[in-house]
């Protein structure tokens, strides 16, 4: 096991190993940065009442969200503090029904098409659509999305 300080060191070097994706995309990451983003990660735990054992997320979702056409190195930081907060509430509210893999998954795939890069529209319409669907009883592959589910009403 490791101590606190070896534990924020190696996830910090987890994290930073995403630069090597996303710097195709001109997206780096900073040590300061990441440190930042695992702090915003153990708030979200915190808040959430949710542990993590092993590497965590950190690392797959910013290589999930590397290679999004709305992130810029001026917005990247901050969306992957965004995104990393979201992610631990919609596990909460899809009572794990989705696993880190998919909820990644969709996130991304929302994000970059119907939601066009808006962390709102994210976070207040297809993760919640996404939440009931599952807690609703209905099978993850049946939910559906449409560019209309996403408009105001």
């Amino acid at each position: 096991m490791l101590s606190g300080g070896a534990a924020q060191k190696n996830e910090t070097g987890l994290l930073l190993k995403s630069n090597e994706k996303a710097q195709k995309y001109g997206l780096v990451l900073s040590r300061k940065q990441a440190a930042a983003i695992i702090a915003t990660r153990d708030a979200a735990l915190q808040r959430t009442g949710r542990m993590e054992f092993g590497a965590g997320i950190l690392g797959r979702i910013a290589e999930a969200f590397c290679d999004s056409p709305w992130i810029s190195q001026e917005d990247y930081e901050q969306t992957l503090h965004e995104v990393t907060g979201l992610f631990y509430e919609f596990k909460n509210e899809t009572m794990d029904i989705v696993s880190d893999d998919e909820l990644i998954d969709f996130m991304k795939e929302a994000f970059n098409g119907f939601c066009k890069g808006s962390l709102e529209l994210l976070a207040g319409r297809a993760l919640p659509m996404l939440a009931e669907h599952v807690r609703s009883g209905e099978p993850l592959e049946s939910f559906i999305y449409r560019a209309e589910q996403y408009e105001q009403s």
